[in-house]
């Protein structure tokens, strides 16, 4: 058995298409089949089903395709541990972020890069549930989402913050009102730009307005952050959106950010498949993440309105603004 039979096993899993995955591993189509068909035989067991194209796996085949991942991942643990061994790490972590974390994953990859400049990322922008399971699978090391029962459940956890739920308008809306433009029930009638319904997110702000007792008016779905922020910026909407993007976002354009209550908040932090030992480029950014302050850094985003009179942002009646520059 040679490790290269199990990387086109796996990646054949990944593709579900010889042609393709013959051509990511840089050998011929015939020459991947046969690689498959000796493994086959070296442990007797059929693992593909075979047709006029790629059918899937057997029973035996989904086993013996979860043990190749667990191999794979070993045999890259024991070259990072080689790596570690001579000081500077290298190598690539896969990290899933969820799409409302997509922008502000830079401020983890800064903090890992000034202590290991020789790390790679690659990052891909999934659902919760696919980083879950892509997670379990070996096709992801590191996941940034949400943190909640089923996460926590089997997998090692790293929280970092917890998101804290405004209204994003335009500078010069005349449309959110003055006295309760921050209670969820008060914009219900405002022209929204929202994530689709696809998204988890959504799902929860969703949620939120059904217990206001409101419908809200949206005009556009999108399951891009810059879509919406584009269109609050240009197209006179309005969104609701984790305070954590005040960020990245532009702040010479002033956008109006206003902490809607009552709070709705979620916990978001890292995860990782439980180990007795987490691989080294894993552990070096899961280190370099523990030592940022994130919940510092995003509050202070958050300003209170002069004539509010209170001074902690989150408080009934408080309005939240953008600093800009």
């Amino acid at each position: 058995m040679f490790i290269r039979q199990l990387d086109y096993l796996v990646t054949l899993a990944r593709e579900q298409h010889f042609a393709r995955a013959a051509d990511i591993c840089n050998v011929s189509q015939p020459a991947l089949s046969s690689a498959i068909r000796s493994l086959e035989e070296e442990l007797g067991l059929v693992i593909v089903k075979r047709g006029r194209r790629f059918l899937g796996f057997t029973e035996d085949g989904e086993r013996v395709l979860g043990w190749a991942r667990q191999t794979l991942a070993t045999l890259e643990h024991m070259r990072q541990d080689a790596s570690a061994a001579q000081v500077r790490l290298s190598g690539t972590v896969r990290i899933g972020v969820i799409p409302t974390t997509m922008p502000v994953v830079s401020l983890l990859s800064s903090a890992c890069r000034m202590a290991h400049p020789s790390i790679r990322y690659s990052l891909h922008s999934l659902s919760s549930d696919a980083i879950l399971r892509q997670l379990d699978d070996y096709e992801l090391d590191i996941g940034f989402t949400y943190l909640d029962d089923r996460v926590q459940a089997g997998f090692e956890i790293l929280p970092l913050y917890r998101e804290r739920y405004i209204l994003l308008s335009p500078p010069d809306s005349a449309q959110v009102s003055e006295a309760r433009a921050e209670r969820w029930d008060a914009i219900g009638k405002l022209p929204l730009c929202l994530l689709n319904n696809a998204m988890q997110n959504r799902q929860v702000i969703n949620a939120a307005f059904r217990r206001a007792g409101i419908q809200p008016t949206v005009i556009l779905e999108t399951d891009s952050i810059l879509d919406l922020y584009s269109h609050v910026q240009h197209a006179g909407l309005h969104s609701v959106l984790p305070h954590s993007l005040l960020s990245v976002l532009d702040a010479s354009h002033a956008v109006r950010a206003e902490l809607l209550l009552p709070e709705l908040t979620r916990d978001i932090g890292l995860v990782t498949r439980s180990a007795a030992s987490i691989q080294p480029i894993v552990g070096a950014m899961w280190e370099a993440a523990a030592k940022l302050d994130l919940q510092s850094r995003f509050d202070a985003l958050l300003t209170t309105r002069p004539d509010a009179g209170r001074a902690e942002a989150g408080e009934s009646g408080s309005r939240l603004r953008r600093a800009s520059s």
